[in-house]
């Protein structure tokens, strides 16, 4: 009868478990981060710093995070369903009111009426992505189609002839990536400071 195996040793197996737990996160938690912000932020230093706009030596802020307009001024952006308010970047996410509930429908009805009390003559169908939350909450960007919707009533509040508010929302439509990949869009933020610029060079 052959003697049982010795079972092996507790510090045989937890010193080189130790050691690959080490070196891993050695790699992944310190020399990974550090190296891909490192190339970031050589090869694509605005981005990696977070895409911020600067007006006057000041950030304003960012391409990638909308922020909030109620003046008949102003072009207002996608509505935000984040809390406790809008574009709160520490916590992206959706409403999740699904199409049949009733409180997206009544948020749709308020935010419609919105737009038409700013604009009542305005006869256009009012855009979706103006009355619709986006996924993340977060969304900068409307479509050319809300920029227009709202062309003529920016145009009145500020006394400026249509066609000037219509060439600045063309300098500042985003064009699909390699004219393919994507849609147009229009980055609220750069639009508004835009008109907040031609407003004080008249």
């Amino acid at each position: 009868m052959k003697p049982a195996p010795l079972a092996p040793r507790q510090g045989g197996i937890l010193r080189p478990a130790l050691t690959v737990f080490a070196a891993l996160s050695l790699v992944t938690g310190l020399a990974y981060p550090f190296l891909t912000s490192g190339i970031a932020a050589a090869v694509f230093p605005h981005e990696a710093a977070g895409s911020l706009i600067m007006q006057d030596d000041k950030v304003v802020g960012s391409e990638w995070i909308g922020q909030s307009f109620s003046s008949p001024q102003y072009f207002w952006g996608r509505p935000s369903a984040t809390a406790p308010m809008p574009y709160n970047a520490a916590a992206s996410g959706g409403s999740n009111l699904g199409p049949r509930n009733p409180a997206l429908a009544e948020a749709i009805q308020a935010r419609i009426a919105a737009l038409k009390a700013a604009d009542p003559d305005n006869p256009v169908p009012v855009p979706v992505d103006l009355v619709t939350a986006s996924g993340s909450g977060l969304d900068p960007h409307i479509s050319p189609a809300a920029a227009a919707y709202q062309a003529q009533r920016v145009a009145r509040a500020r006394n400026l002839p249509r066609e000037q508010v219509d060439a600045l929302i063309q300098a500042n439509t985003d064009r699909p990536w390699l004219g393919v990949l994507g849609e147009p869009a229009v980055n609220v933020l750069k639009l508004n400071l835009a008109l907040d610029k031609l407003g004080k060079a008249r």
